[in-house]
């Protein structure tokens, strides 16, 4: 006789229920990356749409920031660390390989014992991360999951490299993903082109990094002297990545509204990945987007965060009273693989 495994009993749909962020003290300035590099806080502007940008101190670690940006949302949420069934971290900073980063963050909320894994999926990590999520809401496994996007990329920066220096910063943003009697997590239109992996890319490993001959020697000045420009770092194709996420991210978001039933004109809210104001203003208008539309442009103030943009401009939207509760958002992540994550959400 061949047993019968019995059915998972989760809820019938998922929804986000609570969004927390958290922002490192320091705010840097143009003025400060300019110090680096010759160029000017216009074109900084013009080419990237940012001012300013918090970098982590020593103490503001991705454990750090996850936690506090967890805290804020199990509270925004109005449940207990202990109701905590998952925690997902998607992060590309985190250098340790093992463990992951998760089984510390969820310890130090107090959630218990829960699943607790890291993810790398770059800009796109959080959409990956909420899909993880909603799957096992809906499958039973867990009642409520964190989903952190947090990163540190003030440690991968090369404060000598023109093309990079002025675009990336660091925070943690966080969703609670829980149990919901209608749909309010649209189907998920995610891919990866690994044929273009190499546009946005670390320079080497850490190990490689250590033991690779340089010019004058392996001797503790030039090491000392390379880690203060911060090797290994992120590099990219500024055009091809461009060209990419304006034309080919475009009809991901468009494909993205088609699956959800939901038409320009019905959508409240467009929190695309915090990379480049030009990139969300050309999405805009490909999209077609009404100017009833409220669009993220965290990307100002915060500036490329990563994983952590979408939620970190989720979280801030909301408590400027620029989206409500009950809206409809499009999200969509995309970025270093290169891979990508749609789906349309219903703010909590």
């Amino acid at each position: 006789m061949t047993a019968k495994i019995r059915p998972s009993k989760g809820a019938p749909y998922a929804r986000i229920l609570g969004v927390g962020g958290y922002r490192p003290t320091r705010v840097v300035p143009n003025e400060e990356i300019l110090k680096h590099i010759d160029s000017s806080d216009e074109w900084i502007r013009s080419r990237s749409g940012i001012a300013t940008r918090h970098w982590a101190g020593p103490e503001e670690t991705v454990a750090a920031m996850s936690v506090e940006a967890a805290g804020k949302a199990i509270a925004d949420a109005g449940l207990r660390p202990e109701q905590i069934g998952a925690v997902i971290v998607s992060t590309v900073s985190h250098f340790h390989q093992t463990p992951a980063v998760a089984t510390e963050i969820a310890h130090r909320i107090g959630a218990g014992k829960p699943a607790a894994f890291d993810i790398s999926a770059g800009c796109a990590g959080f959409g990956y991360g909420l899909t993880l999520a909603k799957g096992m809401v809906v499958e039973g496994s867990a009642e409520y999951v964190v989903v952190i996007g947090v990163e540190r990329l003030s440690d991968l920066t090369d404060l000598e490299d023109r093309a990079t220096a002025f675009l990336f910063g660091d925070g943690a943003g966080a969703v609670i993903v829980g149990p919901s009697k209608e749909p309010a997590i649209g189907p998920t239109v995610w891919g990866s082109e690994g044929d273009k992996s190499g546009t946005i890319k670390q320079t080497v490993g850490w190990d490689e990094y250590r033991t690779t001959p340089v010019p004058g020697g392996n001797g503790p000045e030039v090491r000392q002297a390379l880690e203060e420009i911060r090797f290994p770092a992120i590099t990219q194709e500024g055009q091809a990545v461009f060209r990419w996420a304006v034309f080919e991210m475009a009809k991901v978001a468009q494909q993205a509204l088609d699956e959800a039933g939901i038409g320009a004109d019905e959508l409240d809210v467009f929190i695309p990945h915090q990379a480049n104001m030009r990139i969300i203003d050309s999405m805009v208008k490909t999209l077609k987007l009404p100017d009833t539309v409220t669009v993220a442009r965290d990307v100002e103030t915060t500036g490329n965060t990563s994983a952590a943009s979408i939620p970190l401009a989720m979280e801030r939207l909301l408590a400027t009273g620029a989206a409500k509760s009950g809206d409809t958002a499009l999200v969509i992540g995309f970025g270093a693989g290169l891979v990508y994550a749609a789906t349309v959400v219903t703010l909590p």
